[in-house]
């Protein structure tokens, strides 16, 4: 792995501090903030058409998740070339040229009119929002520095705001008959505009990559640790995602109108506590956060196991929600501050572990309850909680 100066990737921060007023920190604060909102509402406007799309490809339940995996395996691919590119050109000038590509490879969803076409689209959507993805927490661990306090953790509350953003878009557009393609043309043309008015706002920077170089060697234990923490909580995050309606049919036996509910206040409470994360981790630090947050992951999901019914679930679930919200920008933050690895080589190795949590999270919940029940599933997922409290209380690196 290339020897790279921890400082590399913003060689003006000192002239920002010295020649810019608050004003113009918070200018930067606001156009990295857009960024991230920028690739919520992308992803969650092909979220919000994926019914659509598979009655006009008529797939089965079966053929679509297959092809669904094609997007994952495009971000997975790519992780550590992203990571490179980023520290190599810059974090601004690769997110600047990703994020209208994103875009444009969601245009290409709704072109697809063969089951291979959508997962080749998906494939390019997946390496091209990976790119983004890396540039984008780069941008906002160094917008982080700049401030001198925590903001990650509202950076990923705007992708959440995004998310419910999207999905009220998704059900207008169904509900006015605009086909996938146009709807994703019209988000295509929002970013752009968002980019054009603050590409210039994000912060300055461009790689520099050392003249010393030295063979692979493998990445620092702190950051696989910092990856095992944010594989917990994106596990929790997916299980959350793909079951917790049917946890609600099932097991709580919720009517009908109220099977929503659950995922409707886990959603809710992880962007609340995004927004009041950062106040949170100013007052009690990194370490302490993420600790009580994986306690609070454990409480709400025993809660919903052990009474599972509407109102305990419920609460379960939004506890879950404000345990989850923290973690994973947290860690973003601090793999950004390691002072031994160029920033986007360490947000990448972190993320390309965490996102493991996603891929094995859902599946790993139907295994086990194919075993035995959906209900011990959710137990398990519970263990991962006290998982994140104790590896965070064994890490020195983590303040």
């Amino acid at each position: 792995m290339e020897e790279i100066s921890p400082g590399q990737e913003i060689l003006s921060r000192s002239n920002i501090k010295t020649e810019g007023s608050e004003s113009t920190l918070n200018r930067i604060r606001l156009a990295v903030a857009l960024f991230y909102f920028g690739q919520g509402i992308a992803f969650a406007s092909w979220a919000s058409r994926i019914p659509d799309i598979k009655h006009t490809l008529n797939l089965s339940d079966g053929e679509l998740g297959s092809i669904l995996l094609a997007l994952p395996a495009g971000q997975l691919l790519t992780m550590i070339i992203s990571g490179r590119l980023v520290t190599r050109f810059g974090s601004k000038r690769i997110l600047t040229i990703t994020a209208p590509l994103y875009v444009l490879a969601l245009t290409n969803l709704g072109l697809a009119t063969a089951p291979w076409h959508l997962a080749a689209f998906l494939f390019l959507f997946g390496i091209v929002g990976n790119m983004c993805n890396i540039s984008v927490n780069t941008q906002g661990s160094e917008a982080e520095k700049l401030l001198g306090r925590p903001i990650m953790t509202s950076f990923h509350g705007a992708w959440s705001i995004a998310g419910f953003t999207g999905a009220l878009v998704g059900l207008l557009m169904i509900n006015l008959h605009i086909v996938p393609y146009y709807h994703f043309w019209i988000i295509a043309l929002l970013i752009f505009g968002n980019v054009t008015l603050n590409y210039k706002h994000l912060v300055p920077g461009r790689g520099v990559v050392s003249e010393r170089k030295k063979k692979f060697v493998m990445p620092d234990w702190g950051l696989i640790q910092l990856g095992i923490i944010g594989f917990c909580s994106m596990a929790t995050e997916g299980a959350m995602f793909d079951w917790s309606g049917v946890y609600f049919k099932d097991i709580v036996r919720a009517p009908s109108s109220l099977v929503i509910l659950g995922y409707t206040s886990f959603m809710i409470m992880m962007a609340t506590g995004r927004f009041i994360g950062d106040k949170i981790i100013a007052r009690l630090g990194r370490k302490r956060t993420i600790q009580i947050s994986g306690l609070i992951i454990s409480a709400g999901m025993f809660l919903s196991v052990f009474l599972p019914y509407v109102l305990t679930a419920t609460i379960g679930f939004m506890l879950v929600g404000v345990g989850v919200s923290s973690i994973v920008p947290t860690v973003y933050s601090v793999a950004g501050k390691n002072g031994k690895i160029a920033p986007g080589i360490a947000i990448a190795i972190v993320s390309s572990v965490s996102y493991f949590g996603f891929l094995l999270g859902p599946p790993l919940i139907g295994g086990i309850s194919e075993l035995s029940s959906l209900q011990y599933s959710y137990a398990v997922i519970g263990c991962f909680g006290l998982l994140v409290s104790f590896l965070v209380s064994k890490m020195s690196a983590i303040e």
